[in-house]
């Protein structure tokens, strides 16, 4: 048997360990060359691992939170074609014979085999730093030597069945790719009910899509006044584990929050006008590019603004270009994918990066680079937005700008009470370097640009 080793990938810029968020295989699985086999993770992003040959799974390193070193061991896999032939030697044994490899073990003139099937006395290897010992011991363990010896024997009728031990092997959850898992989201699906049709009971995006049009049957309305008892522990790792750490790095800064009204009823006319005119064919226009030119407009005179803070260095650096953050709310959390270069863009090209950036989050696709280096965030809950929020700085940033909803109210304009959009930014600002007074300043030029609209596109 050919074994061919799958490690913890570099994935670049002195990174030295990854977390694993999530196995799609496990052992004894049949996999297909570029099939998906974990997902790991390094600053909210997340790397698909992918199989570089065809072949059996004999054995993985480590479960969904664990810290792997960059090198080290993650997958062993047997070769497509010597695993196969393997696999088919053994179910051709009769039962008479022994129906298993231990059984083929016993045989006389046997060689002895290691817990990985390979010929000769086995040795236990190192733990690799970061992995659980009791992940690493199972790489030479009597029960990954059972898994794979079982599968190897397995029938071809028992696949199928094997499909459901895998998935409860992999602590409960379907073997779906974190695009599927969202897709079933927003469809409301339940992906442990959905039968799977991809490599080894896999479930595909048709899957799910088959499985909502059949419908969910509705709650009995018994059950809306039953007493519901139990409980779920939730392990906090990936996504949620990287937030929970920058929210308590940012704990740390004394935040100065300001809120301010904003009259929007120009710009939502001016907004309106585009999309009518031009949405059709250059997208639509949400009020976030307009509030981003804004804030390119506005920082040239608030360099303070526009910066990150190194407060162990104690540097401040100011930056001319404009990388802003946008908060994202995606399945597993929330994201701040990043449109560079925002002094240089449009508003339709602003538009399409946020749509673009977003819709990679959401699936778990966007990549390191577009997850760091904002100089200054933009957070938004849409509708859902409230009438005041306190944003948590993104660190090391100094400044975060809040968008809450867009309401109408009376106003008095000329002694006459009349109708008018109004929109509170609540926003947040590093007091260790940003005065009140400064950030006061900044929120009203912001305030101005978007009162007057027709100020964004003139020199």
């Amino acid at each position: 048997m050919a074994i061919h080793i799958v490690k913890v990938p570099d994935i670049g810029e002195g990174i030295a360990e990854v977390e694993l968020v999530e196995w799609h295989v496990a052992v004894g699985d049949t996999v297909i060359a570029d099939q998906i086999l974990a997902d790991v993770m390094t600053d909210k992003a997340t790397v698909e691992v992918p199989s570089p040959v065809a072949g059996r799974v004999l054995a993985i390193v480590g479960k969904a939170g664990d810290k792997l070193a960059v090198g080290s061991v993650l997958i062993r896999l047997d070769d497509a074609g010597e695993g196969a032939k393997a696999g088919a030697d053994a179910a051709s044994i009769p039962k008479s014979a022994g129906s298993n490899a231990a059984d083929v073990a016993k045989r006389p003139g046997a060689p002895a085999a290691d817990a990985l099937g390979k010929p000769g006395p086995a040795s236990a290897p190192r733990a690799a730093p970061g992995t659980a010992s009791a992940s690493a011991a199972a790489l030479t363990g009597a029960p990954a030597a059972a898994a794979a010896a079982a599968t190897a024997t397995a029938a071809p009728g028992a696949e199928a069945a094997g499909h459901a031990d895998n998935t409860s092997a992999l602590a409960g959850k379907p073997l779906a790719s974190p695009s599927v898992r969202d897709h079933a989201r927003k469809l409301v699906v339940d992906l442990a009910q959905v039968p799977g049709s991809g490599p080894g009971g896999r479930v595909m995006h048709e899957d799910v899509v088959r499985f909502a049009a059949r419908g969910a049957a509705p709650a009995a309305s018994a059950q809306r006044y039953a007493e519901r008892s139990g409980e779920k522990q939730v392990p906090v790792i990936g996504l949620r584990r990287q937030i929970a750490q920058r929210m308590q790095a940012a704990l740390r800064i004394p935040h100065f929050t300001y809120v301010e009204e904003i009259d929007v009823t120009e710009l939502e006319a001016l907004r309106a006008r585009l999309n009518a005119a031009r949405g059709k064919t250059r997208g639509h226009l949400t009020v976030l590019p307009f509030l981003m030119r804004a804030i390119v407009l506005a920082v040239p005179s608030f360099p303070q603004l526009n910066a990150r803070f190194d407060d162990e260095a104690g540097v401040v650096t100011q930056y001319a270009a404009v990388h802003i953050g946008i908060a994202t709310q995606t399945g597993g959390g929330l994201m701040v994918p990043v449109v560079r270069h925002a002094e240089a863009r449009d508003l339709w090209s602003t538009a399409a990066e946020i749509t673009r950036l977003a819709d990679a989050a959401r699936a778990s696709k966007a990549q390191r680079d577009e997850l760091s280096g904002s100089t200054i965030t933009i957070t938004s809950l849409g509708p859902r937005g409230g009438i005041v929020t306190t944003p948590i700085i993104n660190t090391p940033e100094v400044a975060i700008i809040g968008v809450n909803r867009i309401v109408e109210r009376p106003v008095i304009r000329g002694g006459a009470v009349v109708p008018r959009l109004l929109m509170n930014l609540s926003s947040s600002f590093d007091h260790r370097v940003v005065d009140g007074q400064l950030a006061a300043e900044f929120v009203q030029a912001l305030r101005g640009y978007l009162e007057c609209p027709a100020l964004l596109f003139v020199d």
